[in-house]
């Protein structure tokens, strides 16, 4: 399985925040919307885990 990667340097913000996180998709998801949550003040709807299920991107392996 492909692993996905959400990466906060993809989404302005004032705090400039550097946090990536990979893993498999439903792990990504929550740990970004939790993130969300508890650092960029966001409220934990459907809403935001499709927008962040949006923007993921699957993890590039070296080759």
């Amino acid at each position: 399985m492909t692993r996905k990667v959400a990466d906060c340097r993809r989404t302005p913000s004032v705090m400039n925040c550097t946090l990536t996180i990979t893993g498999e998709e439903e792990e990504v998801v929550r740990a970004a919307a939790e993130h969300a949550v508890s650092v960029h003040g966001h409220e934990d709807t459907p809403e935001l885990r499709a927008m962040v299920r949006a923007e993921l991107e699957d993890e590039k392996v070296p080759a």
